[in-house]
């Protein structure tokens, strides 16, 4: 099964977008992450509709952050893209009848609702400036050869 990465996807753009401190095209951003610059217009325009980055067109124009990374969570950015579903497990639903699959999905359901209520608390806590500074960690933590690649 193929696992959604889009939040882990667009909170990456958005720490580049960050660390570069000025405009970035569509390109840019598409070239870092591996990606076609279609899949970066269309990720950032529902964080544009939030209110989390700004776009210019025209020469000089590209992609920016327009919040304080301090006042964007990971809950947010989860949020903006839709809230895709966090769980990739779910219940068997093939004997709706069955009291053995009603008392075990009862089970799972409330297991599912509390997982997802942690994970969500927890994107609330974790700000884009955390991760940045985590970031700005790890590359201090680097040797001075390899600092000049942000990816690897």
């Amino acid at each position: 099964m193929k696992r959604d990465s889009r939040l882990s996807g667009v909170l990456h753009v958005l720490l580049h977008m960050a660390e570069q401190g000025s405009p970035m095209t569509s390109d840019q951003l598409a070239k870092a992450m591996q990606t076609h610059p279609v899949v970066i217009r269309r990720i950032l325009g529902g964080l544009r509709d939030a209110g989390f980055v700004h776009s210019e067109k025209g020469h000089g124009g590209g992609w920016t952050i327009a919040k304080d990374l301090g006042h964007i969570t990971m809950r947010d950015v989860y949020d903006a893209i839709g809230r895709p579903s966090l769980m990739a497990m779910g219940n068997r639903t093939e004997a709706p009848g069955c009291l053995v699959e009603q008392a075990v999905n009862a089970a799972l359901d409330t297991g599912f609702r509390d997982a997802e209520a942690l994970l969500l608390a927890r994107f609330g806590e974790v700000t884009l400036a955390a991760l940045a500074a985590d970031f700005h960690a790890r590359m201090a933590a680097r040797s001075p050869q390899t600092r000049e690649h942000i990816h690897g």
